[in-house]
């Protein structure tokens, strides 16, 4: 067995690091939501050339000015108290069946609620019926958001546990969902209807419903039904914080949501003022590409569809702040990373450690011929804990994990060969720039 404490490699924090990962196209990944923008996205200079290099794997990816580039991410606020821990979420029978009868339900009250309205008399009365169903709608939102924080708050004080908050979130997010189509439904009943016009707090509270969906909510509910394979999921909370992530199809998917960043009470804010806000917060990102913008109100939603991801944030107004955040970055440009190296009983080992909650690249290599080692299993204990198997590596020799918020230690096992690099500590999170 071979223990060795972690040495920093001579590359700069932010180098890229192989991956073996094919980088899916921007088009590809999943959307929260059809909205419309205002503002079309189109190139700019960026520190990302259109020009691509090959890594060791083969792979082709773009070229990055490391020494610029940082992708900025929310986490929980600093200092407060946080509850941090991961678990693979796979397929669940339970929740499965809790989340259809959720959505079945929710869409039999939407066609009641269309039922309603298309049986009122035409006039007065149907118009007073779309208003009814429409204050329906604003405070079932109300009660969503308290729903919500609720959920965070029973998490991060140990109440519930990490798939209790997962699965809540997954149906807050398919209840917003739904709301989203009934407010789709009743304007369209409005617009039909002689001499009415849908109220702009409808345009305003469909913004505002999005805000409740996420990217990693969406890959645990198509785990929970089995559509995608298990994945490690990081969880982390505080009171009216949460920060979940995770690692699939060849992206790092993080998702973010701060209440203390939120003035529900807020007054409007304007598209370009929350343009602002964003590039302000994450310069480096802002720089690849032109942001859209959509919202109305109080909430505007920003989205930066760059060349090795997407970021997309929700600004508030009153606080001026991006209080929700959704990252896809390709995990073969992701660049907040330092690697950690080791070498004994034949193998080479490069951990790619980073900030908590982002990827961690484990890439096992033969010391002498510099080929990849496949098959090989890898294990990570966090503090004090036991060793947990994160999986074996590919025919590339890497094998992939999450950070912990703390300490830990990555075993690499082909018995009799053992490789341990031991005290490995996360990197600082890259926060934006109003949140460091």
């Amino acid at each position: 067995m071979l223990l060795v404490a972690p040495v920093a490699g001579v590359t700069a924090p932010g180098a890229v690091s192989p991956s073996t990962d094919s980088a899916p196209s921007i088009d590809s990944a999943p959307s929260t939501d059809s909205a419309p923008s205002t503002h079309s996205a189109r190139p700019v200079d960026s520190p990302l050339s259109a020009d691509s290099t090959s890594t060791v794997t083969g792979q082709t990816t773009p070229q990055i000015d490391t020494a610029n580039l940082t992708f900025r991410t929310l986490s929980t606020p600093s200092g407060a108290e946080t509850r941090v821990s991961a678990y693979t979420r796979g397929p669940d029978l339970g929740s499965s069946l809790g989340f259809a009868t959720a959505d079945a339900d929710a869409a039999f009250e939407t066609a009641a609620v269309v039922d309603r309205i298309e049986r009122a008399e035409a006039g007065v009365e149907r118009q007073q019926q779309i208003l009814a169903e429409l204050n329906r709608v604003e405070r079932a939102e109300v009660a969503l958001n308290s729903r919500q924080t609720a959920a965070f708050s029973a998490h991060a004080a140990g109440e519930i546990s990490d798939r209790e908050l997962v699965d809540e979130l997954v149906r807050v997010a398919a209840t917003a969902r739904e709301y989203d189509e009934r407010l789709d439904a009743i304007d369209a009943l409005a617009e039909s209807t002689d001499g009415f016009s849908s109220p702009g707090r409808l345009d305003e509270l469909q913004v505002a419903l999005q805000v409740y969906e996420g990217p990693v909510r969406d890959r645990a509910l198509a785990a929970a039904r089995g559509q995608s394979s298990p994945n490690e999921l990081y969880v982390a909370s505080s009171q009216g914080a949460v920060v979940l992530a995770t690692v699939v199809d060849g992206e790092y998917v993080r998702e973010v949501f701060r209440t203390d960043r939120w003035d529900r009470g807020g007054g409007d804010i304007s598209n370009d003022a929350a343009i602002e806000m964003t590039e302000a917060a994450y310069p480096e990102t802002a720089a690849l590409r032109e942001p859209d913008a959509f919202g109305a109100g109080s909430v505007q939603r920003i989205t930066i569809p760059h060349e090795v991801g997407t970021l997309r944030t929700f600004v508030s107004g009153g606080t001026e702040q991006v209080f929700v955040e959704h990252q896809r970055i390709d995990l073969s440009a992701f660049l907040d990373s330092e690697p950690v190296t080791a070498a004994g009983d034949g193998f080479n080992v490069t951990v790619e450690r980073t900030y908590p909650g982002g990827p961690v690249t484990v890439t096992v290599l033969d010391d002498e011929t510099g080929e990849p080692v496949p098959d090989v299993t890898v294990t990570k204990s966090v503090g004090d804990g036991d060793s947990q198997t994160i999986g074996t590596t590919d025919e590339e020799g890497v094998v992939r994990t999450l950070s912990p918020a703390e300490t830990y230690r990555i075993t690499v096992v082909d018995e009799p060969r053992v490789v341990v690099l031991g005290d490995i500590e996360p990197l600082p999170t890259p926060r934006p720039v109003d949140d460091e």
